[in-house]
């Protein structure tokens, strides 16, 4: 079964300092957390920030694409976790045909914020994996944390360059 989810939290897991987007159910306490790259952070993190960069980034090019061929993105899927990877699915609707394809959860999620696609996790993914404490103080305090922090939030499209 299906869950809907949001994206709840972006920030920096306070024990591994790396990046971490947090999905909650849209109607429980719920949560999935998924340990990300810097990059995929800052592709969600503009995303989320309304920013505008000059240039297409990536997951912009793609959307321009599937619009262009008349590709829907009618949900994202948060369907495996093995060994502390998580497993996703763009699911796409083209000429009436439904059309999964296997993709990174960060790539997947930065995708469903450029479209407007909702987000869903499997139960099994939720049964299994950690759930995090959401009245916990999400900031990391430690210098390294504060660092990433400070990346995440500071984020700049001149950062990116204009090609």
């Amino acid at each position: 079964m299906l869950r809907p989810m949001v994206i709840w939290v972006l920030g920096v897991d306070s024990s591994t300092k790396d990046p971490i987007v947090i999905l909650k159910e849209l109607d429980g306490e719920r949560t999935v957390p998924i340990w990300i790259g810097l990059l995929e952070a800052n592709a969600i993190a503009s995303e989320l920030e309304g920013i505008k960069f000059t240039r297409p980034m990536t997951h912009d090019l793609l959307k321009n694409i599937m619009e262009l061929i008349d590709v829907e993105v009618t949900r994202i899927e948060i369907c495996g976790l093995e060994n502390s990877t998580y497993y996703a699915l763009i699911c796409l609707c083209h000429r009436g045909k439904e059309i999964s394809i296997d993709a990174r959860p960060s790539d997947a999620l930065a995708l469903s914020l450029r479209v407007g696609a909702p987000i869903f996790a499997t139960e099994e993914v939720i049964d299994e994996c950690i759930q995090m404490d959401l009245r916990a103080e999400p900031e990391d305090k430690s210098k390294q944390g504060k660092k990433w922090q400070e990346v995440l939030e500071n984020l700049d499209p001149e950062d990116f360059g204009n090609t």
